[in-house]
């Protein structure tokens, strides 16, 4: 706390002696800014949510901040997200400059790349890739069933006592995209994956830290030893061992008979560019788009489905209405199937007031206009960073019964027959929508189907309940926790 404390005092003493601030003709209103810190010090960075809602109460849904000198515009409440995203989506649909996104991503591949020809070309060949190897088809219902088992038999391991369940879903989660990316699983012992893991959780909470923010503001820190450092240092290590797996598949690749995504890729790099254009696919793209599907098939999954057996511990009449209507629709059979969830509009529901309730992924990534823009009377220019606060949305009082509390009544109606809410939206929407929105879906239905068919959850201690204050990041994940499993009886 001294060092950040001296080193905010140094800029602004700095930026008092020669800068003087003003917003841009005709930009979007917002609350006063320091000279070089611009509105850093009134962000609390372990939840800026609040702060993004007191200063659109003030300012109205489109207003900006400054990220040091940086300028930036939050875009808050329906009407406005979904011009922005949807109506407009094309024009908002860049990427802004982000040192330490660039640290984590790159500037290629599927997540932080700038929109153009090259972007659509990775999304529409990854996208069609992943359906090759089953995605929406019952072969990746059968690869998250198989995946299931080995989750179950761990979770059998911790009937006794109380456990910590992070790490084994987080492996399983993570098993299912390495398997379509990588080809392979990895075992829930594997020490060396867990750290792996460890340290993309770690980055995904560091990167929206101010360490992180300031370093974003003023490049020139760099190379200074401070806490963003360890962001770097991870990396080194995620990147080292996607280029060992990357190795090995060039390696023991058999030309014409891909396993997995990598070697569709690698067919990619094979071929001759037709009418002698320049071709997109590259070796660093291909490394950006490992990159990216690792990380982002992990992460927000495996947050999604821990906050699921919170709610269920937390709420544990909710949790038993989803049970019964599991076993009356599995029957005798083993487990239900994806389809059967059309007839279970009360899972459905609470799956989805996980996801509202929870705003994972609260902020998502930031966009940027491809040209200037102007929107409710505002000029936005070029290259801006433009902040979509989905969060806004989860729990706008205009749109839901109980915007406040954990309820799947929100998407039910009185005859308890699921409804589509038009301000729910997890994995956002228009040209930069979340690519993998389906086989999350399709992830979080069948573990937690799965685990509830076999095991009742439960708080340890009965006399407390479970945190619901989430820790915030790129994804809002549960505060770590353990839980105690009553085996259900075999059928």
């Amino acid at each position: 706390m001294e060092l950040i404390t001296a080193l905010l005092l140094g800029l602004l003493i700095f930026g008092l002696l020669g800068w003087k601030f003003s917003r841009p003709k005709d930009f979007p209103p917002g609350p006063l800014a320091l000279p070089v810190l611009g509105n850093l010090l009134q962000l609390d960075f372990t939840d800026p949510l609040k702060d993004f809602k007191r200063f659109s109460e003030v300012y109205g849904p489109v207003y900006s901040i400054y990220l040091g000198i940086t300028p930036g515009v939050v875009i808050r409440g329906l009407k406005d997200i979904k011009e922005v995203l949807v109506n407009r989506g094309v024009e908002f649909a860049d990427r802004p400059q982000n040192r330490i996104a660039e640290a984590i991503s790159g500037t290629k591949g599927l997540v932080a790349a700038c929109y153009g020809q090259e972007w659509k070309e990775h999304r529409r060949f990854t996208l069609s890739t992943l359906r090759n190897f089953g995605l929406g088809k019952k072969s990746m219902e059968e690869r998250i069933r198989e995946e299931s088992s080995y989750l179950l038999q761990e979770f059998r391991k911790n009937e006794d006592s109380p456990f910590d369940p992070h790490f084994t879903i987080d492996n399983a989660v993570s098993n299912i995209i390495c398997f379509i990316v990588f080809g392979r699983r990895y075992d829930y012992d594997d020490s060396s994956f867990r750290n792996i893991l460890n340290l993309v959780h770690e980055n995904m909470k560091m990167a929206t830290g101010i360490w992180s923010q300031l370093y974003n503001a003023f490049g020139f820190l760099k190379d200074f030893p401070l806490p963003h450092q360890k962001i770097f240092k991870n990396m080194r290590t995620i990147f080292g061992f996607l280029r060992k797996v990357l190795e090995e598949h060039r390696e023991s690749r058999v030309p014409g008979k891909p396993r997995d995504y990598i070697d569709c890729y690698l067919e990619e790099l094979d071929k001759e560019p037709e009418d002698g254009q320049k071709s997109t696919f590259s070796d660093e793209n291909l490394f950006s788009c490992v990159n990216d599907l690792f990380v982002a098939g992990t992460e927000t999954t495996s947050a999604s489905l821990e906050w699921c057996l919170v709610y269920m511990m937390a709420f544990p009449d909710i949790q038993e209405k989803c049970r019964k209507e599991i076993d009356s629709i599995r029957g005798d059979r083993e487990h239900v199937e994806y389809e059967d969830r059309v007839r279970m509009p009360y899972t459905q529901a609470v799956l989805q007031e996980v996801q509202r309730f929870a705003s994972v992924v609260s902020l998502g990534v930031a966009h940027a206009p491809i040209k200037d823009v102007q929107l409710n009377g505002y000029t936005i220019p070029k290259g801006t960073i433009v902040i979509i606060d989905l969060s806004s949305l989860h729990q706008d009082e205009s749109y839901w019964k109980y915007p406040h509390e954990f309820n799947p009544e929100n998407f039910l109606n009185k005859d308890g027959e699921l409804i589509k809410v038009e301000a729910f939206l997890p994995f956002s929407a228009g040209p930069r929508v979340c690519l993998g929105e389906n086989l999350a879906r399709m992830e979080i239905f069948l573990f937690l189907t799965t685990l509830l068919t076999h095991f009742e959850v439960h708080w340890p201690d009965p006399n407390s309940a479970p945190d619901l204050k989430p820790v915030f990041g790129i994804s809002q994940v549960p505060k770590r926790f353990k839980m105690r499993l009553v085996p259900r009886p075999e059928n």
